[in-house]
């Protein structure tokens, strides 16, 4: 199996969303941004890998160590992280927004709640809106394609609904990824939310995180609209979290809907979008 086989693959299976949307990339292309996702995929998924804090602080710094050249481990050996630095070097993007991407994530490693919203945006523009950006650049082969806007509603809007999907797998596990102001707020306590019951004061919190992935999506679709359509393929999967979004019902309770849509509708959805506006 080829490094590119196997990255590929290992997108696939951690981070399927993003792996389905590499593939309305450009196909000489497409390689290279499976990498700077995979690298992500790998980086998030450290807290689920260890029992406690400690190991993965190491593993998160033996990650920021490479992405800085004083890595003490054979990168050479790790096909993943030599391709990651491949990249930036081809591209001469630098490494410092990957290595904020990698500290962002020891928030992970720590139960600590997601404190309001102005926190939980800087979150979301370190760990996601940067993959939209690294991927634009890529596309315009290193050069700075102005994505400011677009990438960053578009990773806050992303990370919303993924957070809004995973919320009672996260709270059933001790962890609150969503702004806790806006749940008391509401006046809902996050012993009620750690309890696991529906209540209407939770409902309307997540009609409030509703209404905002919303507007970042709606401003995101403006800006990308105003990009180049070389760069635009690397916000496709704008066309998967709106009917996302949508499915998302509130905390605690079964409305017999199904949380996500078939593969084959994301990949029907992926390629219209870019026949549409790539």
């Amino acid at each position: 199996m080829s490094d590119g086989d196997y990255i590929s693959g290992f997108l696939k299976e951690h981070d399927r969303d993003r792996y389905l949307s590499s593939l309305v990339l450009p196909h000489e292309k497409r390689t290279e941004i499976q990498v700077l996702y995979a690298f992500a995929a790998d980086v998030a998924a450290v807290p689920a890998r260890v029992s406690e804090p400690g190991p993965g602080e190491i593993r998160l710094q033996w990650w920021r160590d490479m992405l800085e050249g004083t890595e003490h481990g054979a990168v050479s050996g790790n096909p993943l992280a030599a391709a990651i630095r491949d990249i930036l070097a081809k591209y001469e993007i630098p490494a410092t927004p990957l290595v904020r991407l990698v500290a962002a994530r020891r928030f992970d490693l720590y139960q600590d709640p997601m404190p309001d919203v102005a926190t939980f945006e800087g979150y979301a523009g370190e760990t996601v809106s940067v993959l939209y950006h690294y991927a634009a650049l890529i596309l315009a082969d290193g050069q700075e394609p102005e994505t400011g806007d677009a990438a960053g509603h578009l990773g806050v809007a992303h990370a919303l609904i993924g957070h809004m999907r995973a919320f009672s797998y996260n709270a059933a596990h001790g962890r609150i990824y969503l702004p806790t102001d806006r749940f008391s707020a509401e006046g809902v306590s996050e012993q009620q939310i750690f309890v696991g019951k529906p209540s209407p004061e939770l409902a309307r919190t997540f009609e409030t995180f509703r209404h905002l992935a919303t507007d970042h999506l709606d401003k995101a679709r403006a800006a990308i609209s105003d990009l180049p359509k070389a760069v635009r393929p690397a916000f496709a999967q704008i066309a998967i979290l709106q009917p996302q979004l949508k499915r998302i019902k509130a905390p605690f309770t079964d409305a017999g809907i199904p949380a996500d849509i078939a593969d084959w509708q994301k990949i029907a959805r992926l390629t219209w979008w870019t026949l549409r506006n790539g």
